[in-house]
Parts: C-alpha cells; structure tokens; sequence
C-alpha cells in the first residue's frame, strides 16, 4: 500500500514557476496547432507559388524574442519546475512536470531542430518558378512531409500540456 500523500501550502515561487509552466507550454501547443488546424490547410489552397513565398517569409521572421521563450525556455522551465517540486518533496507533481519537459524537448524541440528547420532551410533556398506545375511539386512535396512532422511536434506539445495539468493538479501533494 502507498502512503497517502499529504497536502502542504504552496510557496509562492513554487505557485509561479508552475504557472509560467502551464504558458509556456501551451503557448507552444498552440503555436503547432495553430499551422495544424490552418496554416497550413490555407497555404495548401492558395496558389503554390504564394505558398512557396508566404511559408519561406514565415520561416524567415518566426526566429524572434516573442517565439524564443515558448521555444526554448519550455524544457528549461519544466524541468526547473520539476526540480523544485521535488525538492519540497512533491514527488508526483515532479515526475509529472519532468515528463512534460522530456516530451517537449524530444517531441517538440528536438524534432523542430531536426526534421522541421532543415526543411524549412532547403524551402528558402528555392527560386520560385513562374511554372505553375513546378511549384505545386515543390509546395506539395514539402507540404506533405512538413506537415506530417508539425502533426508529431503537435501531439508531443499537447501530451506535454496534459501532463502540466496532471503537475498542477498534483502540486498540493508532499511525500510523507
């Protein structure tokens, strides 16, 4: 039998990285979903060229100090969430929070850096062509495979977001 957890008061810097966890997470969640759900269903309906110029102006300007933190500094607050829970003995919070963060950071931002950005690399080096056949075989090989890859990067963000909830409801829980 397990011992029964106990519920303790949350310090407020406690309160405060698990809140920032919930944001981060799920302003990155949201930001796959986003091309999921319409993004990239509207550039698949525009002209090919369009699309081949609207994704590489996209690509171009993602790489800011808005995205960054959501991008970046979601494992890194995750797992320093999680390093703190269980340092004040909230060890199944903690697991919770640290399995958000290794969720994120291999299904999120590891295969963004791997699979996602080299495409995105190769589409910016396209010259657009004027032939309208030639850019739908480029919008469509791209398309196709991009967003197959976003669809894994989404549901890794999404079971990550979950598991953050699962923390949060677990938080008031200390060990015995």
């Amino acid at each position: 039998m397990m011992p029964r957890a106990q519920h303790a008061p949350l310090p407020t810097g406690m309160i405060l990285l698990a809140l920032l966890s919930l944001l981060l997470v799920g302003a990155i969640f949201g930001f796959f979903y986003a091309w999921v759900c319409s993004t990239m269903w509207g550039l698949d309906a525009a002209d090919p060229a369009v699309a081949i110029a609207a994704m590489q102006a996209m690509n171009a300007s993602v790489r800011n100090a808005a995205f960054a933190p959501a991008f970046f500094g979601t494992p890194v607050v995750l797992i320093l969430t999680a390093l703190v829970a269980r340092a004040q003995d909230r060890s199944r919070s903690a697991a919770a929070f640290l399995g958000a963060g290794l969720v994120y950071l291999l299904g999120g931002l590891v295969l963004t850096m791997v699979v996602n950005v080299p495409m995105n690399e190769a589409l910016a080096l396209v010259v657009i062509p004027q032939d309208v056949a030639a850019a739908q075989q480029i919008w469509t090989e791209y398309s196709g495979t991009w967003q197959v890859w976003n669809t894994a990067r989404t549901v890794a963000s999404a079971v990550a977001v979950v598991l953050t909830g699962l923390a949060l409801m677990l938080l008031n829980e200390v060990n015995d």
